[in-house]
This record gives C-alpha cells, structure tokens and sequence, in this order.
C-alpha cells in the first residue's frame, strides 16, 4: 500500500511538471512570441527577445520530457489493474512526447533563422521562421488525438482500480472523447474555436482534479495494490 501511494504521488510529481511547462512553454512564451497570419512580426520578436524564445524552446524539451515520465509513472501505478490499459497510456503519452519534441526542434531552428539575419535567407527569413512556428503549432493541434486518447484509459483504470472517486474516472473518458471531438472539429470547423474549448472543458476539470488527488492522496486508503484490484475486478 505504502509503495502505491509513493508511485501515485510521483506520479503527480512528473504531471504536475508537464503542467507547469506546458503553462509556461506554450500558453505564455509562445504567445509573445508568434503572431499567427505576420511573419515579420514574428520575426521581428524574435529577435528583439531572442533570450525569451530560446527559454521557450527549453519550456518545449521540457513538456517533452515530463510527457514522457508522466506517461512511464502512469504505467506503473495501473499496470497491476490492466496492463494493456496502462500500456495504452504509456504509448499515447510517448507519441505526444515524440511530436513536442519535433516541434522543439522547429522552434530551435527559428531562433537560429532569426539569429542568422541578414544570412542566406535574406528577406525569406520571415516567411521561414511563420512556417516553421505555424508547422510548430500544426503539431500541437494533431497532438490533441492522443491527448484525448491517454485521458481515455486513465479513466477507465480509476473506475477499475477504485482508488480515486468513480466521477472522476466518467470526467476523464468525458474528457478524453470531448479532446478527441475537438481535433476533429478544429480541421472541419476552423472559424468556430469556440466548440473546440467548450469540448476540452471536461479535460481540463478532470486533470486538475487527478493531478490534485495524486498529489494530496496517492491513491483512496485502504485501497488494494495492483495485483489485489487485478484479482478481484
């Protein structure tokens, strides 16, 4: 028991880092940094904040890395309830990871065009560097498949394993479905945003709530080990 709780918090650790890179990297430097539809003022605030870009490509390796122990910690506090369920969260986690990190690598070689200026590129290296950021977001917004995908069995295991509250095992598949939805109505339906956050709002809910649960409780007490749940269930 004292094992599993110690699992489910560093769990919560490693998904509590993804978070705060994730705030950090793509919400906050990212958005002073690309203006979507300008290429010159991009690369004009690039240059001008070259220190700030070159954080927020560390931000990026950052999201990478901790989407990546994030989805290995969830492995193995659920692999003793399914180990393909917990399997599953591991693989949708990894390609996330892989995907962030390619877009890391595209925002590394923007500050580098910028920095070039006026180099090979010339008068291009603001075309360049809006491809490069626009190619950057294009992955984040495929990313929302296995995002929604890795909420999905991390739901399913919370209701197998009853060791966090059954609501929020339904808020995650809720979340992961709605994630999944929200993808796909971002490339049919580009002009109405809005559909995509009002279907990504029960992700949200549903990963503040297990990030808060992990970190506080570990896992319900009394509750069973891995193999105890496996057997039972």
């Amino acid at each position: 028991m004292a094992s599993t709780v110690r699992t489910a918090r560093l769990t919560g650790l490693s998904y509590l880092g993804l978070v705060v890179t994730g705030v950090a990297g793509f919400m906050l430097i990212r958005s002073q940094i690309f203006v979507e539809g300008d290429g010159a003022a991009t690369l004009a605030n690039l240059t001008a904040s070259e220190g700030l870009a070159r954080l927020g490509v560390v931000m990026e390796l950052g999201i990478a890395l901790t989407q990546a122990l994030t989805a290995l910690m969830f492995y193995r506090l659920f692999r003793g309830v399914s180990s393909l369920a917990a399997g599953a969260i591991a693989v949708f986690g990894m390609v996330n990871a892989v995907v962030i990190l390619a877009s890391s690598a595209l925002l590394a070689t923007a500050v580098g065009v910028a920095g070039d200026r006026p180099g090979a590129l010339g008068d291009d290296a603001a075309a360049a560097v809006q491809l490069l950021y626009a190619t950057s977001e294009g992955l984040w917004a495929a990313c929302g498949l296995f995002f929604g995908l890795w909420l999905i069995p991390m739901g399913w295991l919370v209701l197998r394993s009853r060791w966090m509250p059954a609501p929020l095992g339904w808020m995650l598949i809720a979340g992961g479905s709605g994630y999944v939805l929200s993808t796909a109505s971002g490339l049919l339906l580009p002009d109405h945003s809005v559909i995509g956050t009002i279907l990504t709002l029960p992700a949200t809910a549903g990963e503040f709530w297990i990030l808060g649960y992990l970190l506080v409780k570990g896992v319900r007490p009394g509750a069973g080990t891995g193999a105890q749940v496996a057997t039972v269930a």
